[in-house]
């Protein structure tokens, strides 16, 4: 009843998940990404990053979604996979294909040993 009072809520885009070592696994493999770190700057450069990623903090994500490849899948990271999951879901809602949030982050990345670009 209340639905049809209010309106239905769109449902979520669907996103989905991958971990720290199948990312690293299928990059490995040559699988082509693109990798959207949705971090700040000084997080990006000052803890470091997966190289190849492309920094494009979450605040402006709306604003210059349009800079971002729509034929290949996006991973999107952050430092504990918040943010990136936030991320993930809006590129989802605006029609990306294939978005893929990576569980647990930066941090994630760094306690598996994972090779990590400084500056």
């Amino acid at each position: 009843m209340l639905r049809n009072l209010f309106g239905a809520r769109k449902p979520a885009a669907e996103t989905k998940n991958i971990r720290v070592n199948e990312l690293k696994q299928r990059l490995d493999a040559g699988e082509r990404f693109y990798l959207l770190d949705v971090r700040s700057a000084e997080e990006y450069s000052g803890d470091g990053h997966i190289a190849g990623s492309h920094l494009l903090p979450l605040p402006m994500l709306a604003t210059r979604q349009s800079e971002l490849p729509r034929d290949l899948p996006i991973v999107c990271i952050c430092r504990s996979g918040n943010r990136s999951g936030v991320a993930a879901e809006q590129l989802a809602r605006q029609g990306f294909s294939e978005v893929i949030n990576l569980t647990g982050g930066m941090i994630a990345w760094a306690q598996a040993g994972l090779p990590m670009k400084q500056g």
